[in-house]
């Protein structure tokens, strides 16, 4: 049983169960499926202080999502100590590509050279992750959601500004690979 639960899914068993999460979530209790408004609800229960946007009744629209929330973060460090391989798959193309950048690293499921706190004193180390973290979060709140909560609950509740936020995810997403990346690699 342990192996069930270390072992990768294969797509077709982790998508329709991820698709099949959304409509429960909406029968269940009206609940949108995504990650992004737990820092609302996280400042709305630490610190709301005068700011309005922080005064809402989170327990009563957030408390589920910071539960889920809190089962990623447990998950993801059970993950991490289960003794399980953590060396993510890519191609060889891949690997060519990112040694051209000057990334070596290729165990764990991410790059040493970029996510390590020794990393995070270097310039590209800081650009990748502060900066980078920065533009995800301005981004999460301009696009009104995450790209999980707009592509798999948007979608699935076919709403027309998610359609277009996750165009503008992917569209983002090949302009950082093919643009950004290799300038913030390369060149700083």
């Amino acid at each position: 049983m342990t192996d069930w639960f270390t072992a990768e899914w294969p797509w077709y068993i982790a998508g329709p169960l991820i698709g099949l999460f959304v409509p429960a979530l909406l029968i269940a209790g009206n609940k949108v499926f995504g990650i992004s408004s737990n820092l609302r609800h996280l400042c709305s229960a630490i610190a709301p202080g005068k700011v309005e946007f922080f005064r809402y009744d989170w327990k009563g629209s957030g408390l589920w999502n910071l539960v889920f929330l809190s089962g990623v973060l447990i998950g993801g460090f059970l993950a991490y100590h289960s003794g399980a391989a953590h060396d993510v798959a890519i191609s060889a193309e891949t690997r060519a590509a990112l040694t051209r950048l000057g990334i070596h690293d290729f165990h764990g499921v991410a790059p040493s050279e970029l996510f390590t706190w020794h990393a995070l004193l270097t310039l590209r180390g800081f650009v990748s992750v502060v900066v980078g973290g920065f533009l995800v979060g301005f981004g999460t709140a301009y696009a009104g959601g995450c790209t999980s909560g707009h592509a798999i609950s948007g979608l699935a509740n076919f709403e027309l500004p998610s359609l277009i936020a996750v165009f503008g995810f992917f569209a983002g997403g090949l302009a950082a690979t093919y643009f950004l990346l290799p300038f913030v690699l390369g060149g700083v």
